[in-house]
């Protein structure tokens, strides 16, 4: 392993600096351990449509998760100035305040980025989508912030969507099948979300 130290000043983003990090160094790791604050938080929590983003002195507590060239995936906790704890996935938005320090540990070339394992050729997830619908790009948003695998079929073409429709039962988008099978749209993906049985995709 490769430790790596990064230094972000005012005003970073930081996981777009993280994002840059794993660009750069074109390996995979993992963040190892922060010392920082922030001005403002934006991180996803749990069956909520949108992020939260918080603004004040906010104290960074941990931030755990995996970089690389592809992205990252990242858990933020915070805690505000009456000692409030915040967290959920850490996304764009989050801005140091005064510095903050991290140390990001990158694999060597070659070595396996996940347990060795056997995995599914096609994704266990798919999502047909609309483009410019709100719900399709949260959906989207919600299955990327969660790491999970995932299809996309765009249904822009009146045939794609006439197919969607027949193959779900629904004609509103998005629709989202798990393992071939329909569960339905944007609200059905954020229950599922939270009540947890979305974990076992990651």
């Amino acid at each position: 392993m490769h430790p790596l130290p990064l230094h972000l000043g005012a005003g970073s983003d930081l996981r777009a600096s993280l994002e840059q990090l794993g660009t750069q160094a074109g390996a995979a790791g993992f963040v190892l351990g922060v010392v920082g604050d922030l001005s403002q938080a934006a991180f996803q929590c749990p069956g909520q449509a949108e992020p939260t983003v918080l603004e004040g002195h906010l104290e960074i507590i941990t931030l755990q998760g995996t970089v690389a060239p592809q992205g990252v995936h990242l858990h933020l906790s915070l805690s505000d100035g009456e000692c409030q704890v915040w967290g959920g996935h850490l996304e764009h938005g989050s801005l140091v305040l005064r510095g903050a320090d991290l140390l990001v540990g990158f694999l060597p070339p070659g070595a396996p980025q996940e347990p060795a394992a056997a995995s599914p050729s096609q994704p266990r997830v798919e999502i047909a989508v609309l483009s410019g619908c709100p719900f399709s790009a949260r959906a989207l948003r919600m299955l990327r912030t969660l790491g999970i695998p995932h299809g996309v079929q765009l249904a822009d073409d009146e045939h794609i969507r006439q197919e969607v429709a027949e193959r779900s039962g629904s004609g509103s988008m998005p629709q989202v099948f798990i393992d071939g099978q329909p569960i339905g749209g944007y609200d059905a993906l954020a229950d599922l979300h939270g009540r947890g049985a979305l974990d076992h995709l990651r």
